[in-house]
């Protein structure tokens, strides 16, 4: 009797085993490189699902990339602008606003989807093998579809007020650069710290809300007096804001010193963050 009930035990154990689902994880780092290039239609496949979610069912379609900044510029005209006259290093405040909202409503957006995008994507995750890179990725490009149309609506209004770049503008790639690796960067600790602690999904509007007060968008950081404006670029986002600023609008506000500050922090949040994904990206399929 007890020959056969260790025989069906047997049985239902090699059963269960047929039907696990086994999640390799690639240790090589080269090998996890050729992986990702393998993968990319994986990458370029969620990002459009993501373009085409977002706005799926809605009266005005893409015309919500340009509302959100718009009448943020808008509010800020009136109350920063008109009310509080707080400075606008010579340009006129409007297009001064809203030449730092269109790189920070891409940031703001990114980290949102990236810090979100494991859990949402957990389906995923835990049946199939792959560079697990691939999704916050994939979350943070797509919103480089609304940055573009953002971004079109800022050259009209340089036409509109008659403002022409300067040769500066040559470093705007760059700074987009910047911009990416910073989303990507912050993203990567959010989004394994959201798979452990799901607290991190309802701290994160309230990070982003925090951080955009702490960057020059409304103000310049011409107000702020040396040495603090150089420890103030240890904020990654003043030197993308006040890039951006000075390669389109010929403002003299981004200094080489906080600029090189910024980008040096941006570097380390990227590093830092895509190590601890990697080290970490082998538990996900287990926790989520």
């Amino acid at each position: 009797m007890e020959n056969k009930d260790s025989m069906s035990v047997s049985v239902h154990m090699k059963s269960f085993s047929q039907r696990q689902s086994i999640i390799k994880t690639v240790h090589n780092e080269l090998q996890y490189l050729k992986d990702l290039w393998l993968y990319r239609e994986l990458f370029y496949f969620l990002a459009w699902r993501d373009v085409k979610v977002r706005y799926k069912q809605t009266v005005l379609g893409a015309v919500w990339a340009v509302i959100q900044p718009f009448m943020t510029m808008v509010v800020f005209t009136i109350f920063f602008g008109r009310l509080a006259k707080i400075p606008s290093d010579g340009v006129p405040y409007p297009i001064f606003a809203y030449t730092a909202l269109v790189p920070w409503t891409f940031f703001a957006n990114s980290l949102a989807q990236c810090s979100n995008s494991l859990v949402n994507e957990a389906n995923l995750i835990t049946k199939v093998y792959f560079p697990r890179f691939v999704i916050p990725f994939s979350a943070v490009m797509s919103s480089v579809i609304d940055f573009a149309i953002a971004f079109l609506i800022l050259i009209g209004m340089m036409l509109y007020y008659r403002m022409i770049p300067t040769a500066n503008i040559i470093w705007l790639p760059f700074l987009f650069g910047l911009t990416l690796m910073v989303s990507l960067g912050v993203g990567f600790w959010l989004s394994v710290l959201n798979v452990e602690f799901r607290d991190v999904h309802y701290a994160v509007p309230f990070l982003i809300q925090l951080w955009m007060f702490m960057t020059p968008i409304a103000y310049s950081s011409s107000l702020i007096p040396q040495p603090w404006r150089t420890i103030y670029g240890l904020n990654p986002m003043v030197g993308v804001i006040e890039g951006f600023r000075w390669a389109l609008l010929g403002t003299d506000a981004a200094r080489i010193p906080t600029l090189v500050v910024s980008s040096a922090v941006s570097l380390v949040l990227f590093v830092t963050g895509a190590i601890y994904f990697r080290r970490m990206e082998k538990t996900f399929a287990d926790i989520l």
